[in-house]
């Protein structure tokens, strides 16, 4: 008798060599499942086809690593954000750059397209969201709320709201219309990663990583329930199309979960380590992973996966006892959301209620857009994907074809892999509390040792001493790899140029400490600004702001360019120094300028007196040039904001 075939419920599909340097961030085609783009350090945006080796098109013009890519629903358009704060979007069809949006002032951390009107969400490492009008390149609106930066943005299917997740700990939800902030959820104790919209109620999930998901209501602005004990921080969450089931990318698993009541409906071991992106085609979970310069994509059989409590019957088996699960809902449990009749239509109260924040486009915009391309490198494969406008498609495009799952080379692994036992097929159901407990999970394949429910209980619990922190730690393996494996990530990322660049800024400040050794500060000061690199002026100014009695008027001649340059800075740390030399400078020399530029001229030559004269009217032109860029920051929230207005009234004898 022949040996039945059995084929897997998850396989790894392909790895591929991204960039030429370390890929940064990855996002998933969400209608077709097979479009995947990446992000570099190299500063580039690179498309590819889903199993296919080829890059498809290759996207530059950023100057700064790519660190958040997202493409829109139709995927004829990707938007690319980098590390110095710019945006670039991309007409994929057309094979050219579309707009380039500037305004953040840090990393772009996350990004997402409206469903229906042509508008892009940013959020930033400076706390900032932004709305943008991308026909126009106009900044529409910008929601300020969170204290850290913004890791995940998401519309509501209806385009009404804005959801936004943040290392502040909390989610937020936006009217769009109104661009105000609707309701703050709170209740995470760990950075928010991800958040997602039901794609039909009215419900919320957001994932964190203090390793819990939570369901949130969007009626009555309340915590539904929480799934607790993921294996690792959650970075990757996805609902099921028809809205059955949450998908939780975990590490080196799949889990499928329920939120009325919270149940893990099953889990599926599959081994993509740290998974970035899920997408949904043709009952197919694809998942994708990058490490370093490599990128992973998986699949997973969705047809073999539990997904809602009532249980498929086995085909590996000709008779089992039907499992005792609360039946699936038949309608849905809250309000649906209202989509638009027609999807080429914008939301009109948008356009009526917009901030005066656009700018007109610049010259340097301009230049942006010239120099940012859209180079094909496989052209069968980007006609195939994209079919340029105004032609005809002559074979219709493969992309909708499911992915062949390879055959089980070991019977013993497919019985693994094959559905739960009816021993392990019943649920049992979580009393909803406000301090869920860890729901069991009923697993497709046999859970392994190390992931048995021993979690520590303080993990959800205010940060506070308590007697087990002066215990020894227990020591679990799989936590232990999971930590040093994102400790050498985040070592490795940028190594080499940060080595480059430390090297530099070392040979810089042996030039400047050579002059130092012999005494003279004003020398030093001069050598520093001639090497023409902030880093080392800052270094400089660090020292010599600890001693106050280092500084003469002569230097402050020098240091004051300087201090202009470092209060417009995109670091915070040059801000920092900058305000700190400035306030020195203002407290210990700005009546004494005042009081000579005042005083009446004398009879006879002083020489000694002129050059003071000479030296105190170059100090308060300076002055007057810096003080209306302290002015104008002066507005600023948070702790650059109170330190600008502190010198905002320092400097008003200048006025």
């Amino acid at each position: 008798m022949a040996t039945p075939v059995v084929t897997k419920t998850a396989w790894k599909l392909q790895e591929i060599v991204a960039h030429a340097s370390n890929v940064s961030s990855l996002v998933l085609g969400k209608a077709s499942g097979r479009l995947l783009a990446t992000g570099g350090d190299d500063c580039r945006v690179n498309l590819w086809s889903i199993n296919k080796p080829n890059c498809i098109m290759s996207l530059t013009g950023h100057t700064s690593p790519v660190e958040s890519v997202r493409l829109n629903t139709p995927e004829e358009l990707i938007v690319a954000g980098s590390q110095s704060g710019s945006i670039r979007v991309w007409d994929l069809e057309a094979a050219k750059i579309l707009r380039t949006l500037m305004g953040h002032k840090a990393n772009i951390c996350s990004l997402d397209f409206h469903p229906y009107g042509e508008f892009v969400a940013s959020g930033s490492q400076d706390t900032n969201i932004k709305l943008w009008d991308i026909r126009r390149k106009g900044c529409v609106f910008r929601y300020r709320g969170h204290s850290q930066a913004v890791r995940c943005l998401r519309f509501s299917p209806d385009g009404k709201w804005l959801a936004s997740a943040a290392d502040d700990h909390t989610v937020k939800l936006w009217d769009l219309t109104a661009g105000k902030m609707m309701s703050e959820f709170p209740g995470h104790t760990g950075p928010v990663n991800v958040v997602e919209f039901h794609p039909n109620e009215y419900l919320l999930a957001s994932g964190s990583s203090d390793r819990t998901i939570r369901f949130w209501d969007l009626e009555k602005f309340q915590v539904v329930s929480c799934i607790e004990g993921e294996p690792g921080p959650v970075r990757s969450v996805l609902f099921n199309p028809d809205g059955c089931c949450l998908y939780s990318g975990c590490q080196d698993s799949l889990r499928v979960y329920g939120w009325e009541p919270e149940r893990c409906f099953d889990v599926v071991l599959v081994n993509w380590g740290k998974v970035a992106d899920l997408a949904i085609c043709n009952d197919q979970l694809i998942g994708v992973a990058f490490s370093q310069s490599s990128v992973s994509s998986y699949v997973v059989d969705l047809t073999r996966v539990t997904r809602t409590g009532t249980v498929a019957p086995d085909p590996m088996q000709d008779s089992r006892p039907p499992a005792q699960q609360p039946p699936h809902p038949s309608a849905p449990l809250r309000r649906i959301y209202e989509r638009p009749s027609a999807t080429g239509s914008e939301p009109q109260r948008v356009k009526q209620n917009s901030e005066s924040e656009r700018r007109s486009p610049s010259s340097e915009d301009d230049r942006d857009e010239r120099e940012s391309r859209a180079e094909i490198q496989n052209a069968e494969d980007y006609n195939e994907i994209f079919q340029p406008k105004n032609s005809i498609s002559r074979t219709p495009p493969r992309r909708s074809e499911p992915f062949p799952a390879p055959p089980e080379d070991d019977m013993a692994t497919a019985k693994e892999a094959a559905k739960p036992s009816p021993a392990t097929d019943v649920q049992f159901p979580v009393p909803k509390l406000e301090v869920l407990s860890r729901p069991p999970v009923v697993t497709s394949t046999p859970a392994p040792k190390a992931e048995s429910p021993i979690i520590p209980a303080t993990r959800n619990e205010p940060i506070g001493l308590k007697a087990s922190d002066f215990l020894p730690a227990v020591k679990i393996p799989q936590q232990a790899e999971l930590v040093d494996e994102d400790a050498m990530s985040q070592i490795r990322k940028g190594h080499d140029t940060m080595c480059v660049v430390l090297t530099s800024r070392h040979k810089n400040l042996d030039t400047v400490r050579a002059v130092w050794t012999t005494g003279d500060i004003k020398t030093s000061v001069d050598s520093a600004v001639a090497i023409n690199d902030l880093s080392v002026v800052v270094d400089l100014l660090n020292i010599v702001n600890q001693k106050a009695s280092l500084w003469k008027l002569d230097l402050c001649t020098t240091v004051l360019p300087q201090i202009e340059k470092l209060l417009q800075s995109k670091y915070e740390s040059y801000v920092q120094t900058g305000c700190t030399s400035l306030k020195l400078i203002l407290q210990r020399f700005l009546p004494l300028i005042t009081d000579i530029l005042a005083a009446p001229p004398t009879v006879g030559v002083d020489i000694s007196r002129e050059e003071r004269l000479h030296k105190c009217r170059v100090c308060y032109k300076q002055l007057r040039s810096i003080s209306g860029l302290v002015k104008s920051k002066s507005g600023l929230s948070g702790r650059h904001g109170s330190a600008f207005r502190e010198l905002h009234l320092l400097m008003a004898s200048l006025d």
